[in-house]
């Protein structure tokens, strides 16, 4: 028995990826991550409210920016993969058959931030505000995303003979690697550095009243900062474009840093919490179960203080009664 062989305690990975239903096969990674989307919209729009936001218009926004999403995220996925997807003896619509798997992260928070981006700016809100509300739930929605990878049996680490090892059956080990049965646990490690960095950004937002994209901001250098590790020792990464430095590694390291500078730039020049989540002159208009209805109310109240009977006109007055004498 090899030296990763001896392991006390491991985690088991599940038996089954999915249920065949008819001619069609549920995968239970599309569960985590339609789990992780509905988190992310149920803390992102509560967020969203207690800034002053419309609900209607945040669901306008995030119903285009998910799709758009999904696509950015398949473009990424296939742009750091192209020799999986063209070359001699490989089928190029391939590319749109996005069900079989094959997406990044990178790619669908960047689609998706531009589609919002557009969605804002069309309804007169700050895509700033819309951003701060959504990053706590983003990095839930992924923690529990993460977990499709987990029934996958993919996107694990080096291996390990730590208690915490990840067992991955024969059939899914990275070639090369067909000796070993416990891996790190990569998805495990993201997932509850997600968790982490959902906690961080709740808590600055209540302690320090972020704003104007701060939350936002904090979200991505966390995150990146995060993934630059768990990247470091993935086995089925992405292709090398930067030497030693794995793609995908160099991306979140761009990130993290991204992140630090956009943070320390709104933090110095943008200080606070902005006042409405809508731009100038573009507030919501109130609901027209929100409007006064004084017009009836003075109806009501002329007509309440009429005797009945009695013309407006007839009504005796004091004045009346007893005219000044003007002389």
């Amino acid at each position: 028995m090899g030296q990763y062989g001896r392991v006390l305690l491991s985690i088991p990975s599940p038996p089954i990826s999915g249920w065949q239903i008819g001619p069609f096969y549920l995968h239970i990674y599309a569960l985590c991550l339609i789990t992780g989307m509905i988190a992310a919209w149920m803390i992102g729009n509560r967020r969203w409210q207690a800034r002053g936001g419309s609900p209607d218009q945040f669901e306008t926004i995030v119903l285009v920016a998910i799709p758009v999403g999904i696509v950015g995220a398949r473009i990424y996925h296939v742009l750091t993969h192209l020799g999986d997807y063209f070359g001699p003896g490989i089928d190029p619509w391939s590319v749109f058959r996005i069900w079989e798997g094959g997406i990044a992260i990178y790619g669908a928070i960047g689609g998706g931030a531009l589609a919002a981006w557009l969605m804002c700016r069309r309804g007169g809100v700050r895509f700033s505000s819309l951003a701060d509300s959504l990053a706590p739930g983003i990095a839930v929605g992924q923690a529990l995303g993460r977990f499709g990878n987990w029934f996958n049996q993919e996107l694990y680490g080096l291996p390990t003979d730590l208690p915490w090892g990840l067992e991955i059956d024969a059939a899914h080990r990275v070639p090369g690697y067909e000796q070993y049965s416990t891996f790190h646990p990569t998805f495990l490690y993201e997932s509850l550095w997600n968790l982490l960095v959902a906690g961080v950004l709740l808590w600055a937002d209540r302690r320090f009243r972020l704003g104007r994209g701060k939350v936002f901001a904090l979200y991505v250098a966390l995150y990146g900062f995060g993934r630059f590790f768990t990247e470091g020792i993935r086995l089925d990464f992405s292709y090398d474009t930067f030497g030693s430095i794995r793609f995908n590694q160099f991306v979140a390291a761009l990130i993290c840093l991204a992140g630090v500078a956009i943070l320390v730039w709104l933090v110095k020049f943008k200080p606070g919490r902005e006042e409405s989540v809508y731009l100038p002159g573009r507030e919501a208009p109130l609901d027209e179960t929100d409007e006064p209805e004084t017009g009836d109310a003075e109806l009501d109240a002329d007509s309440s203080a009429e005797p009945d009977g009695v013309p407006p006109a007839e009504v005796e007055t004091d004045d009346q009664k007893a005219p000044a004498d003007t002389d």
